[in-house]
């Protein structure tokens, strides 16, 4: 008797693969944007770091949990103003010495120098949502001591600020999140002193591998600036800033090298001019600092090293 086979049976079709649905938005629930002064902070932080020429120290002492003194030694050359092209220095020295108040709603900071200049900086929460803020300088030049103090208001999607300082300086800014990657805002500002006001625009987007912002004003300048997170430790940022009044433009691309004991941030911009800086952490509360600024076109070396002593 012949075996029977039974026929061959077709496998169900897999079920088709569903759709990814777009992420519902609910714009009554925007994040609060940075304040509009710190659009490029991203870019600024390893584009522009605290470069120095010669040699620093920086020690701190913590006197209890809030007050802390801090001393600051300087050593190296000052660039003077001259006609021709090469940079002239003389050598300088200066000492700072400072006081520091922290506490979770003020914070205040003084500092002395040996050139007579002294400056102050305070930061006082108002309450949850009203932040004060105000520095000033007062030195023996004249016209050159100057006050402002700043006023931010912190709302669920936006925030604004306002500025009152010296020569008559009024100043307004508002900046508002329109998605929860996207934000938008603008600014005005008033110098009695010189007679002259100014009105500009911002835009900012960003996400959690990239920065992008951009800046307007009828002063003549625009300023765009873009940062990519390559990884948690590798960032790489560049900045373009023009004057279309003067026709002045730079453009810079830098990188932000994040270790487990250092920091590495380096650029090179369109003029030819290339900076690293190093911030190595020997140990605890001992940091170790090396920075260079090379510009062949206007024969101008800037090397320095210094130690942060403290926390």
């Amino acid at each position: 008797m012949a075996t029977l086979v039974p026929p061959p049976t077709t496998p169900p079709p897999a079920p088709a693969a569903e759709a990814v649905k777009p992420e519902k938005v609910d714009y009554m629930d925007l994040p609060c944007p940075i304040p509009y002064e710190e659009i490029h902070r991203e870019a600024m932080m390893s584009l522009k770091p605290d470069h120095f020429e010669g040699m620093r120290v920086d020690f701190t002492k913590g006197l209890n949990q809030k007050f802390s003194l801090s001393h600051s030694i300087v050593m190296g050359p000052m660039e003077v103003p001259s006609q021709s092209a090469e940079t002239i220095k003389i050598p300088t020295a200066n000492y700072e010495f400072g006081a520091n108040f922290i506490d979770p709603k003020l914070m205040l900071f003084g500092r002395v120098y040996t050139d007579g200049r002294l400056s102050a900086r305070v930061k006082c929460d108002l309450s949850e949502n009203l932040i004060m803020k105000a520095n000033a300088q007062l030195t023996n030049e004249p016209h050159m001591s100057h006050g402002m103090f700043n006023f931010d208001y912190k709302g669920t999607d936006y925030r604004t600020q306002f500025q009152l300082g010296n020569g008559n300086l009024l100043g307004a800014s508002y900046i508002q999140s329109v998605t929860p990657h996207l934000s938008l805002g603008g600014e005005v500002f008033w110098t009695g002193q010189h007679r002259k006001s100014g009105i500009g625009y911002a835009a900012r987007y960003n996400t959690d591998k990239m920065v992008a912002s951009g800046q307007i004003a009828n002063t003549g300048m625009v300023a765009l600036s873009y940062v990519q997170k390559v990884s948690e430790k590798v960032s790489l940022a560049s900045d373009l800033m023009y004057n279309y009044m003067s026709r002045d433009v730079t453009a810079s691309f830098g990188y932000d090298y994040i270790l487990r004991q250092c920091r590495l941030r380096g650029k090179i911009d369109s003029n030819g001019c290339t900076s690293a800086f190093l911030e190595e952490r020997l140990n605890m509360g001992l940091n170790f600092l090396l920075s260079a600024e090379i510009d062949h076109k206007k024969k101008d070396y800037k090397f320095g090293f210094g130690l942060t002593v403290g926390e």
